[in-house]
């Protein structure tokens, strides 16, 4: 209803102004006056305001991207960051400057060119010259920026080495929930879409034995200095991951899983340090308006160093442990080695003592 109003409101002055206009030019006719006077002592004022608005409005553009670069530019914490860094900044250089110079330019035509009634416009109906310059110039400098991101960007997704840590998330409204490969194969098990129940949320295969020990967590735990897998995948409608401190941004989508690669470089008491704050966090948010919660849509990001990455992942639980109910889904030939690798059975050629999770 308020919108409805503003709306009413704001046609209604536009209106108003244009009824002003036509009382004064009716005026105007009462007095005698010729209306298509185009010029008056105000031609000149209102050229030599362009001139002041340009100067204000890119010396305050300049000023405050100077003054106030690092409030928002967030510190990188990746490997691959740096090429996306580059990219942009050459990016915005390029805008920037044609921006700048074509300001210019147009205020300064518009202040030298103002109407003058001594002075006759030149036809000019074309210079293929021209044409062809501001054409083709640009065509390079667009391809150049196009071909630079594409090779940075198929870096990024090219398949990951084999020592990949290799880590699921799925998203959902409103919710990021990440999963794990156990440290006994160091493999995500398959997934079947068809499986998703209110406690198989991954909708895990029970069928493949690399499922087993898998495992999940309630914040996304990185290692610092190993290249990184992320699979993505959504369960219910587009979302979009979003790492910015990695330089990371990909979307999830339903039914078409996307992936992308990068290497920590920062733990997160790294960062915390470089940038003077203990009670830092690394996040992961939604960057896809996905709902009225997507506010809401985020993670917390703990970035740890490669040794204490791996004791964390010890200390889990995999998912099958926690659910000991869903061992009837899995084959009878696999029965055993689900009840292993899930730590509900100990493994008896195995000199590590297991937990007996009856």
């Amino acid at each position: 209803m308020m919108s409805l109003i503003i709306g009413l409101g704001v046609i209604l002055i536009l209106y108003i102004l244009y009824l002003i206009f036509r009382v004064g030019s009716l005026v105007n006719i009462a007095k005698g006056k010729k209306v298509d006077v185009r010029v008056d002592s105000s031609n000149g004022i209102n050229a030599s305001l362009f001139i002041v608005f340009m100067l204000v409005s890119l010396g305050s553009f300049f000023w405050y991207s100077y003054t106030f670069f690092d409030d928002y530019t967030i510190p990188l914490a990746s490997e691959h960051g740096k090429k996306i860094d580059s990219v942009f900044w050459i990016t915005m250089g390029v805008t920037v400057v044609a921006f700048s110079i074509i300001s210019v330019v147009m205020f300064i035509f518009l202040y030298k060119y103002q109407y003058n009634t001594q002075r006759k416009a030149s036809y000019y109906p074309d210079n293929h010259y021209l044409e062809l310059t501001w054409t083709i110039i640009p065509a390079i400098v667009l391809a150049l920026l196009i071909f630079t991101g594409l090779r940075a960007w198929n870096e990024i997704t090219s398949p990951a080495g084999a020592d990949a840590e290799v880590i699921e998330i799925v998203g959902q409204q409103f919710a990021w929930t990440p999963r794990y490969s156990g440290v006994k194969d160091n493999q995500l098990g398959k997934y079947n879409f068809r499986l998703i129940d209110a406690v198989n949320q991954f909708g895990l295969d029970l069928s493949d034995k690399n499922s087993f020990d898998d495992f999940s967590s309630l914040e996304l735990h990185l290692p610092k200095g190993k290249e990184i897998l992320l699979k993505i995948r959504a369960k219910d409608v587009l979302h979009s991951v979003f790492l910015p401190h990695f330089r990371v941004k990909m979307d999830a989508v339903p039914g078409m899983p996307t992936q992308f690669k990068f290497m920590a470089t920062k733990s997160t008491a790294e960062m915390r340090d470089e940038i003077g704050n203990q009670n830092f966090n690394y996040e992961l948010a939604c960057t896809e308006i996905c709902g009225q919660g997507h506010f809401s849509m985020k993670l917390t990001v703990i970035v740890h160093e490669l040794e204490e990455y791996e004791q964390w992942k010890k200390t889990q639980q995999p998912w099958l442990q926690l659910n000991p109910e869903y061992l009837k889904k899995v084959p009878a030939e696999l029965q055993e080695a689900a009840m292993i690798k899930a730590g509900l059975q100990k493994d008896p050629g195995s000199t590590v003592a297991e937990t007996d999770v009856k």
